[in-house]
């Protein structure tokens, strides 16, 4: 599916709503991305949109009219508590109500038709997971990710045969997935320091975070029925922030031979607003180029037009607090920064290749694309990386050191795009604060 640029893209284009027009704002008129939220103190979820400082709840649009022409199974849908109703009517009603919500908030509509009573303060409402996330797969998409890790572990083949001509992933675990802000228990597991020793078991020593872009789709496909990578975008209903917890030294001892288990099932935070592909469309980029003596993907994982734009210039970036620092007044020390243009695969071959074996996807399903990191110190995504096992410890402005995350720790991704013509737009924040393992470990 080809998305083009409209009038709903356009830089000049302005707000009534005074917190949409401000430099830096995460939700210009031009974003408008999609969430579920519920007033502080009580109260159904609800379907909305951020602009500004304020979502704009749907159902309210709904039940005052301000929708009509746009269908009624649209407008039944923006009634709904979750966002999985919205996600089932396909990538052309998903156009057509952003087109409507943009039409609705800009300056140049009569301030007697402004749907004003249908905002709510951001600071009053509740944000939560956007859909019933049935299932999720994490991908391992970035090839600099893939070759810091590996030589690591593996110095005489950091890549291994199959990285090159297929999207790696494994399937994650989709109940615990929690929205932002949700508190994340330090884990416990087996680990193995000493090889000549039996395992112990016990709260991780090394809890990771992973910065990661994600994917939700939206509509699904028939089981058994492939899903072309000429038309896997029309499938995807928007894009999200991804932190894939883990626990590294669990993961070291519990990968092999089947892959990552409880060293990652403990949690997965993302963030709740879903930015649409509609609204992306002056940000994509062509995907990244093959690795040096990589043969061209086969037929199945390419395209002319995923070549060309399949990639999105997303800026991702890490920053860390401690609690030492908050008691302090501290702000959050910048980490790393990095772009998902530098993604290997691009999101439209991750499901293509989810589905060439005939796998059935479904509304609300998550994909991520697994840690994002560049070719620079300054652009690895985790903390393995950042600190190269922990022999490079990060110093925090308290004197801190950090080598992994340590209770108390605050963990916070931010992503936007800002492209030189364009107006900046921005996925919010994606935050987690570890706190201690549970009681009887």
């Amino acid at each position: 599916m080809t998305r083009s640029i409209d009038a709903t893209h356009a830089p000049g284009l302005r707000s009534w709503l005074a917190s949409a027009n401000e430099p830096g704002c995460d939700f210009p008129i031009q974003n408008l991305p999609f969430g579920v939220f519920a007033r502080r103190g009580g109260g159904v979820n609800r379907v909305g949109a951020a602009i500004g400082n304020q979502v704009l709840d749907l159902g309210c649009c709904a039940d005052r009219g301000v929708l009509e022409g746009i269908g009624g199974g649209l407008i039944r849908a923006c009634r709904a508590e979750s966002l999985g109703p919205l996600m089932r009517q396909g990538p052309e009603a998903w156009t057509a109500l952003r087109l409507r919500l943009s039409e609705l908030l800009r300056d140049s509509l009569p301030a007697a038709e402004r749907p004003t009573g249908c905002l709510v303060p951001m600071d009053e409402v509740q944000l939560a997971l956007p859909a019933d996330i049935g299932d999720y797969t994490d991908f391992y998409a970035s090839i600099d990710h893939a070759r810091n890790v590996g030589s690591m572990f593996r110095p005489d083949q950091p890549l291994m045969p199959n990285y090159t001509w297929m999207p790696i992933g494994y399937h994650g675990r989709a109940s615990s997935i929690v929205p932002s802000g949700t508190p994340i228990h330090r884990p416990a597991g087996q680990m193995r320091a000493d090889d000549a020793a039996p395992p112990v078991y016990g709260p991780t020593r090394a809890l990771d975070y992973e910065v990661e872009l994600g994917a939700m789709v939206g509509t699904g496909n028939n089981h058994g029925v492939p899903v072309p990578l000429s038309e896997a975008e029309g499938h995807i209903f928007g894009l999200c922030l991804v932190n894939d917890w883990s626990a590294r030294d669990v993961q070291r001892w519990e990968y092999q031979p089947l892959g990552p288990f409880l060293a990652k099932s403990f949690a997965t935070t993302i963030a709740p607003w879903m930015v649409t592909l509609d609204a992306l469309t002056p940000f994509r980029s062509p995907r990244a180029p093959r690795a040096e003596g990589a043969e061209e993907p086969l037929a199945y994982l390419d395209a002319s037009a995923d070549r060309s734009h399949g990639g999105v210039d997303v800026t991702l970036e890490v920053a860390l607090r401690s609690s030492r620092m908050q008691a302090e007044g501290m702000a959050p020390m910048i980490i790393s920064q990095g772009s998902a243009r530098d993604l290997y695969w691009t999101l439209g071959q991750m499901l293509a290749h989810h589905t060439s074996n005939g796998c059935n996807m479904r509304p609300g399903d998550l994909i991520a694309s697994g840690t994002v990191s560049g070719p620079a110190p300054e652009n690895r995504g985790c903390l393995l990386e950042r600190t190269w096992r922990g022999a490079e410890p990060i110093e925090l402005p308290t004197g801190e050191q950090r080598r992994f995350l340590e209770d108390g720790d605050e963990v916070i991704i931010r992503g936007w795009c800002d492209r030189e013509g364009w107006a900046r737009i921005g996925f919010g924040e994606c935050r987690g604060v570890v706190v201690p393992a549970g009681e009887g470990l």
